[in-house]
Parts: structure tokens; sequence; C-alpha cells
């Protein structure tokens, strides 16, 4: 039988359910948007420029307008390569120049708003199908009040990202497989890291096949029943889920002429790559060597150690499965990549299992309690985020 649990998304009053968690999450990313005006206005710079048209931003443009083969060669040799940016969010900043007077950076900025809703939305879905309707709203507040929260409305991949993981995820709790792997193909054709996607659907599977095979019992008494072609199913969403990353990186060789792993050199122009945290860690130790940047390597370890724990946390309240790999994944590719020090707070913000565990704390307070502390959080995101978007590095 399918569980009825698998229709949850699909009910008329899905998003009525929704609607607190989705109308608290506008707020809080209002109330960053207004920060930043206003923090930018004092400065003398456009606040909708910052969103745009700086940094990852301008690259996604130029892929919409220009297509792939643009580099910025500097003068230490590196090759900077728009290769290294994954198709899907470029393709939609066209889609929406050609559909609407729109230009490509006003797309982007849109499907950005579109995609953090939808990826509210998918951390309500996950998180009301665990835990609860209350703990759905926790959840989605605290990524909105997430230190570098900002990013969720730059014409960034994040939301994106964030939005076709979490319904992924959904999918696989309850059992859609063809959908899960749909999606995690797409997040694969976002950032990088839909790897994480994949190995989660695969995860999943993996897991849903053995339980199956151990669903027989002995001496001809009949075990669980499973919907008809659940298997069939189960394997075409395996299949599907990692072709999008697959595709562009073969592809990426292909055009490269550097054969099946020719992307690992475009990272490399970059400087960046998988080293297993160990620039990270001479980054975190070089804090150590003067004052007041002592105080900056002291927050990188706590930061990193909370980080760990909330794992560990995740793991001792038996987190399923898929949310367990899908973290491990995005928090080991942020933490063990070899360069952009700096962006390691946004690539770990699509890491949002990791706060189920704070969610469900938040919940079991008293109304008032709870408003009171998510009040000051996104008070303190917003001023951190207008500051940081108007720094001088890229987030």
């Amino acid at each position: 039988m399918i569980d009825l649990e698998t229709r949850t998304a699909g009910r008329p009053g899905a998003l009525r359910r929704a609607a607190p968690a989705l109308l608290g999450y506008a707020a809080v990313r209002a109330l960053g948007l207004l920060a930043l005006a206003l923090w930018s206005a004092a400065r003398d710079k456009n606040a909708y420029t910052l969103l745009t048209a700086r940094w990852d931003s301008l690259w996604y443009t130029r892929v919409a307008e220009l297509g792939y083969g643009y580099e910025v060669r500097l003068p230490n040799g590196d090759v900077h390569s728009n290769l290294a940016f994954f198709p899907l969010l470029p393709w939609l900043e066209r889609l929406g120049a050609a559909l609407s007077p729109l230009s490509y950076a006003d797309a982007g900025f849109v499907v950005s708003l579109l995609a953090s809703l939808a990826a509210a939305w998918g951390i309500f879905a996950v998180a009301e199908h665990l835990h609860g309707r209350r703990a759905g709203v926790c959840a989605v507040l605290l990524w909105a009040v997430l230190p570098v929260g900002i990013v969720q409305s730059m014409a960034y991949s994040e939301s994106l990202f964030t939005a076709l993981a979490a319904w992924s995820l959904y999918a696989v709790l309850t059992g859609r497989w063809v959908t899960a792997g749909l999606l995690a193909s797409l997040a694969g054709l976002t950032r990088p890291v839909g790897l994480a996607v994949a190995a989660a659907v695969w995860a999943a599977a993996i897991a849903a096949f053995v339980r199956s095979r151990g669903d027989g019992v002995p001496d001809g008494a009949r075990g669980p029943r499973h919907a008809p072609g659940e298997g069939a199913r189960r394997v075409l969403g395996m299949v599907l889920a990692p072709l999008g990353a697959a595709g562009y990186v073969l592809w990426v060789g292909h055009r490269t002429g550097e054969g099946p792993l020719g992307y690992l050199d475009v990272q490399a122009g970059w400087r960046n790559g998988f080293d297993g945290g160990v620039a990270f860690a001479r980054f975190v130790a070089g804090r150590f060597t003067s004052f007041p940047s002592a105080l900056a390597g002291v927050a990188l370890v706590v930061g990193v150690v909370l980080l760990l724990r909330l794992y560990v946390v995740c793991v001792r309240r038996r987190q399923p499965l898929p949310l367990l790999v899908y973290t491990g994944v995005v928090v080991a590719l942020a933490l063990c990549a070899s360069s952009y020090f700096g962006s390691k707070p946004r690539l770990l913000m699509p890491a949002f299992p990791l706060l189920l565990p704070l969610a469900l704390s938040l919940a079991r307070l008293r109304t008032s309690r709870s408003t009171l502390v998510v009040g000051v959080l996104a008070m303190a995101s917003a001023v951190y985020g207008a500051f940081w978007l108007n720094g001088s590095g890229p987030p």
C-alpha cells in the first residue's frame, strides 16, 4: 500500500499549512533587503547592483548572454573560465530575458527570489514530514536568519540548488523515486555539490532495496506488500539522479579536450579543488599569527566545532539516511575545498538538515519566546548581511 504521507505535498491544503513558514520567511528576507538598502545608501552604493551584478552573479549573466568560452587570464597565470559555473541558472536567466523585458541580471534576481520561496517550502515539507508543522515553521525561519541569509536573495545559485535539493529529499522520504531522481538531476546542473543530492537518492534506494529483501517471512507467511512497480521506479530514480552533474562534467571534459576529468582542470584554474581540508586548516592556523586576527581564528574554530557537533546530533537522533548522506557530502565539500575560504559560510547554506535539531528545540519554546529568539536573530542576520555584502570580497 502507498503510505498516505506520499500525498502530503499534493493535497490542496499543502500551501495553507506552509503559509506561516513562507510568510515568516518573506518577512525575514524583506528585513534583510531593507537593511541592505539602508546600509548601501549610507555608503553611496547601489543595493540592487550588489545583489545582481557582482562576483558570481556577473559570471552567470555572462554565460546567459554569451554562452560558454569566456575566460580571464590573471597575471599569475591562473585562468578563470566560466566553464566552472553550472548551467541551470544561466538557462533560466536566458529564458526569463526571452519571455519578458527583464535583463539577464533582473531575471537572475527574480529566479533567486522565487527559488528561495520554493526552498523555504521544501525545507518546511521535509521538517513537517519528520517532526510536525511547528518544527517545519521553525526550520524555515532558522534557515532564513542564517548570518549569510542575504545570499538567498542574490542572483546566485544557492537558493535554486537548495530548493531542488529539499524537494528531492522530500520526494525520497515519501517514496517518489522518479521525482527524486529528476530533481536530483536538475540540482546536479546547478552546482557541483549536486553530487550530494544524487548520493542521498542512491543511499536511500539501496537501503530500501536491502529492506525489501529482508521483508520475506519464513514458513510461507506473507511479508509487507509494496506498491506495484516500486522497484522499477526506484531504479529509474537512481539512474536519473546523477545524470545532470555527470552530463555537464563530461561535456566540459569534451569541450576542453581534457577527458572525463577536464572539469577538475577548470576548477584548478580557479585554484579550487578537494584537498581534505588541509588548505582550510592552514588558513585557520594563519589567523593565530597576530592580533586581532586571532579572534577570527577562534571564531572559525568554534564555528567548525559547532557545525560538526550539530551533525553528530543529527546522527544520534537517527535522522533519515538520505538527509545524513546529503548533509555529510555538502559539509565535506564545503570544508575540504582548497580555496575561497570566505565563501564557505554560503557554501554550507544548503545543508539545512543541520537546523532540524535546533528547530525542534525552538518549537518546544512558548510562542512568545520563540518569536523573540527569531526576531533577535533576524535583526542580527539583516545587519550582518548588509555589512558583509558591502565588503570588498565576494561572499
